[in-house]
């Protein structure tokens, strides 16, 4: 089964190797018709705390690091696209 990526905001840095990632999704509501956001806050695990608040990261399932944290993150967003575009 593949591993889910998902793209948020770090809104906490506090906590040791580990950062939370905040991930919005949207969707149309099926009876209204209308665009809903809903968010969820992840831990992800992040070893160098090179991470801060505020970047755009990209966060990837794995196994059980923790009581709460599931994820690892890849890469900062930004950082990803400057090396996709040369």
């Amino acid at each position: 089964m593949p591993k889910r990526v998902l793209q948020g905001t770090v809104v906490s840095d506090k906590t040791d190797k580990t950062v939370t990632v905040l991930v919005e999704r949207r969707f149309t509501h099926p009876l209204l018709k209308k665009t809903v956001r809903r968010t969820k806050k992840y831990h992800a695990h992040d070893a160098d705390n090179s991470f801060k608040t505020g970047d755009i990261v990209l966060i990837e399932e794995c196994r059980p690091l923790s009581k709460s944290k599931n994820f690892m993150v890849l890469a900062d967003e930004s950082r990803a696209l400057m090396a996709s575009h040369g």
